[in-house]
């Protein structure tokens, strides 16, 4: 389980990164994810979505069903096997939340890099309109005017667009400080399983020890 979201992260990590730098891998990747949305796409992925989030859903509950068991010991003496337990069902949750997270990044890169095609293609239609314009001198009054108020009405709107972009790439931005913090704390928790793992392994140790001295005792 743990490796194959691993798997997914680091796919969805190659493909923002594809998203920052122009190359031929950009093209291909943003073609693959204009058919993925076409057709049955769509279903597929809220599908696959739908079901990481009610294991998450399911690890979560485990994750509270634990620590209430842990807090309810009359004994005071926590379970190394619940604590082991629950360190895997937070790095779980924590490893599928990070995978939905980078999922909904890569669909809001892929729009924004759509709208901005949007962008260019009014700004050139706006550039034909302006040239045709400068050459068209003969064309009637009423009609310069008209063709004037789209060419203003088409600034406008660019402007608009730039301004919704500047938005969104300091949105983008945000994201990807969003995204280094969890991968900061994915490896907190990997360090922290670790040790758990380890401190498990010596009370393991210490029990058969004192087992054994116990068993000499009645021996003798």
């Amino acid at each position: 389980m743990l490796h194959l979201l691993y798997g997914v992260i680091l796919g969805e990590a190659i493909v923002i990164l594809s998203f920052l730098f122009k190359s031929p891998l950009r093209k291909v990747v943003i073609v693959t994810l204009d058919r993925l949305k076409r057709g049955r796409g769509p279903v597929v992925v809220k599908t696959v979505a739908g079901t990481v989030a009610v294991v998450l859903a399911s690890s979560l509950y485990s994750i509270s069903e634990i620590r209430s068991r842990m807090f309810d010991l009359e004994a005071g003496v926590i379970n190394p096997t619940d604590q082991v337990l629950l360190s895997k069902h937070i790095l779980e949750a924590s490893l599928m939340g990070f995978v939905l997270f980078l999922a909904l990044m890569i669909d809001r890169l892929h729009h924004y890099i759509r709208e901005l095609r949007v962008l260019r293609k009014a700004m050139e239609a706006a550039k034909k309109q302006n040239r045709s314009f400068e050459e068209g001198k003969t064309v009637r009054a009423e009609e310069q005017k008209a063709l004037m108020e789209e060419i203003a009405t088409m600034r406008f709107e660019v402007k608009q667009l730039e301004s919704e972009c500047e938005a969104k790439r300091s949105r983008v931005k945000a994201l990807e400080g969003e995204v280094e913090a969890l991968k900061k704390q994915s490896e907190g928790l990997l360090l922290e399983y670790d040790r758990l793992l380890e401190d498990n392994q010596n009370i393991r140790s210490q029990l058969e020890g004192t087992s054994s001295h116990v068993d000499n005792k009645k021996n003798m």
